[in-house]
């Protein structure tokens, strides 16, 4: 393209008020919550190896985590035994094959608490909640994406080290917590 015809195009934009790309505009974690924030519920099918220093190999497990505006997650494990995980408001109850339940407040438990929301947040692109509980780092493009969360209080981080949720797009693909005595979890979402 000579100058000319450089010059023109760039003029024709600048008229038709295009905005020109340019290698300053970046990429935040504002933009990845709003776009995480468009889906108004998501279900995946999801593998969970437990790594932990009181077993000798790994513990698996598998099932469907979805998550429905405006705030319910569910984690259902298939295998190796039918229970749930739901969040839903300010409540967390765990149900078991046979029926029984058992629930409790969030805010009661604010270990708990910023656990359930780390996922629940970033699903509903909830920036403000999650920097409630943690310290927020991208890495990271638009296409490949991870969230490095790091707990700002003092009783989380006697649990919990960190967690990294990873992903493409609009889309989480990992959720792996590493513990504070070094035990980790890993959470693969296979998308259809």
């Amino acid at each position: 393209m000579n100058k000319i015809t450089m010059c023109g195009w760039l003029l024709c934009a600048v008229l038709s008020g295009a905005s020109i790309p340019t290698a300053a505009q970046s990429w935040d974690v504002a933009q990845l919550m709003a776009t995480l924030a468009q889906a108004p519920s998501h279900e995946s099918r999801f593998t969970e190896k437990k790594t932990l220093s009181i077993l000798k190999e790994p513990a698996e497990s598998s099932g469907i985590l979805s998550y429905r505006r405006p705030d319910r997650l569910e984690k259902h494990v298939l295998q190796p035994k039918d229970e749930a995980v739901i969040v839903e408001g300010d409540e967390i109850t765990w149900k078991d094959a046979v029926g029984r339940s058992r629930s409790m407040r969030l805010r009661s438990n604010a270990v708990l608490a910023a656990l359930a929301e780390s996922m629940r947040a970033t699903l509903a692109g909830d920036l403000p909640t999650l920097q409630k509980y943690f310290s927020v780092k991208l890495e990271g493009n638009q296409k490949q994406w991870a969230l490095a969360l790091t707990p700002i209080d003092d009783a989380m981080l006697r649990r919990v080290k960190n967690l990294r949720i990873a992903g493409s797009t609009n889309q989480v693909d990992t959720v792996d917590v590493l513990e504070a005595n070094g035990d980790r979890s890993l959470m693969t979402l296979q998308h259809e």
